[in-house]
């Protein structure tokens, strides 16, 4: 077995914590079996795996949410046993979530306050001010105390989440996927700051899927499977390669282009954006007046940071929103309060963010998913009709091009894995996009066989010489992807570039308004 101690530190020094054969299970599922691992104070050790592998069950045990059914946590050479998070902080251990727990109203200080036990009723303002000023300038976070956290970045409010912990008296630093809503400016302060942390002593677990995240920040990497340890290594003495066989169970190419196949033949303009502006309930501007022009034969990634306008250009394009100024042109026809039905029958088609409640019915069967967005079509059915042998004949060929092997269309589809799910709605709207296909997020929630499937398939209706909008949070895809990227920024087209125009840093300093662009 390969040795995965640091090798910087001194002969005898016991880890900061050790696993030991932790298991956890759920009624039918074993989320963790035989789980022992070791992390050391000074180091980044990465937890690596598919979507389900275990990763988040086993730091919510560390935590303190979830209690292990065998093994044991042993801290500091001596075996513990959280009963909650408060516990768990209580000992030098904190996590930062995925999704922030940050009270969105109150101020970056008043949110650091309410993590302090010696926090009295009577604090000042000034005093919580001035204690999470040096907070800050303790762990080296630049902050704004008392700015609210619903007007802060989310680089700015994923750094208040990381003070609020190590200012609680931390030792050991435990991230969720830290870096899905991050510019890549914000990615590079991230890094910085974890650095920091572990060369002063700190330990870090980072919680993650992005193998050039782990290869770039990472010590030691941990590969768990099927809730099971496949694997540890020092990140010197591994490769990617060895990552992914291990993370999944076979070798999948990583492509980082997608060349064309056949030469583009047209440049048609297939859906135009004219001057259109989205507001929200409360009049709110979510989308600034933009023009844009999306070609046959091309992808045309839209890169940003999520929250930015994605989610209302997106539904602009499919007929799920009305524009209050401005029009959408589909093949030079005028899409007056047009619904989503019209834009089907138009030849667009949607792969939603949420596709799981956006795109599919979760408790109706795979047959009636399949051919929701087509049932009016024969031989399927018709207007007054609904022919079900005709529907899973449908369903049968649906499934054969997506590749999904099931016993029974009629079982619910929410049973599928999510990349099944995501090969159904792909290959569904894949029939439906004759001109274009939105593609919102596609690649979410999706193991690395499942994105590499995804991609291709993006990449082929590219080559048939049809439209595509990848709306993505990972700048790899948009740039492995893309023929032009749109840039989003507070709900601004900051600019619309070929491929290859820009570097990654000119890019992420557009997607976090460090750079004001040229508006397109």
């Amino acid at each position: 077995m390969p040795e995965t101690r640091p090798a910087n530190l001194p002969a005898g020094t016991p880890p900061l914590l050790s696993l030991s054969g932790v298991a956890k299970y759920f009624p039918g599922v074993i989320a963790n079996k035989d789980v022992s691992i070791d992390f050391y104070a000074g180091e980044i050790h990465a937890l690596l795996g598919e979507n389900g592998a275990g990763k988040s069950t086993l730091m919510n045990i560390v935590t303190g949410l979830y209690q292990a059914d065998e093994g044991e946590l042993i801290l500091d050479g001596y075996g513990v046993r959280f009963d909650s998070p408060e516990a768990a902080i209580a000992s030098g251990i904190g996590m930062v979530h995925q999704h922030f727990k940050l009270v969105p109203r109150f101020t970056v200080a008043e949110n650091l306050a309410l993590g302090w036990s010696e926090t009295g009723r009577w604090l000042s303002s000034k005093e919580i001010i001035r204690r999470a000023e040096a907070e800050a300038s303790r762990f080296g976070l630049e902050i704004k105390a008392d700015t609210p956290i619903d007007s802060l970045t989310s680089g700015e409010q994923q750094r208040v989440e990381i003070l609020r912990v190590l200012s609680r008296g931390a030792r050991m630093l435990i991230l969720d996927e830290p870096t899905a809503v991050l510019s890549p400016l914000e990615v590079g302060e991230l890094y910085a700051a974890l650095r920091r942390f572990r060369d002063g002593g700190g330990a870090v677990i980072l919680i993650s899927h992005k193998l050039d995240e782990i290869m770039a920040l990472a010590d030691c990497v941990t590969v768990l499977r099927h809730g099971r340890v496949a694997g540890t290594h020092r990140i010197a003495h591994t490769t990617p390669a060895t990552l992914v066989t291990e993370m999944i169970g076979r070798p999948i190419e990583q492509k980082t282009t997608y060349p064309r196949a056949t030469p583009r033949s047209s440049q048609e303009t297939v859906i135009a954006l004219q001057d259109v502006c989205c507001r929200d309930s409360s009049g709110r501007v979510r989308l600034q007046p933009l023009s844009l022009d999306i070609r046959a034969g091309e992808i045309l990634g839209v890169a940003g940071v999520t929250g930015n306008g994605q989610a209302e250009l997106a539904d602009l394009l499919t007929g799920l929103r009305v524009p209050q100024e401005g029009q959408v042109h589909v093949a030079g026809r005028v899409m007056r309060a047009a619904g989503p039905g019209a834009f089907r029958e138009a030849g667009i088609g949607y792969v939603p963010e949420d596709r799981l409640h956006k795109a599919l019915a979760p408790a109706l069967g795979v047959t009636e998913n399949a051919v929701m967005r087509v049932f009016r079509a024969n031989p399927v059915g018709g207007r007054l009709a609904y022919h079900a042998a005709e529907a899973l004949r449908f369903t049968r060929s649906l499934l054969s091009q997506a590749e999904v092997t099931l016993a029974d269309p009629a079982a619910p589809i929410r049973g599928l894995s999510g990349g099944n799910q995501q090969r159904v709605v792909l290959a569904r709207e894949r029939m439906i996009s004759h001109r274009a296909l939105i593609a919102s997020y596609p690649s979410r929630g999706l193991d690395i066989g499942a994105i590499a499937t995804m991609r291709e398939t993006l990449a082929e209706i590219r080559d048939e010489g049809r439209a595509v909008v990848l709306i993505s949070e990972d700048l790899d895809e948009i740039l492995a992807l893309s023929d032009r990227i749109a840039i989003l920024c507070g709900g601004r087209l900051m600019t619309v570039i070929e491929n290859g125009a820009l570097d990654r840093a000119q890019i992420g300093a557009l997607m976090s308004g460090r750079d004001k662009g040229e508006p397109s």
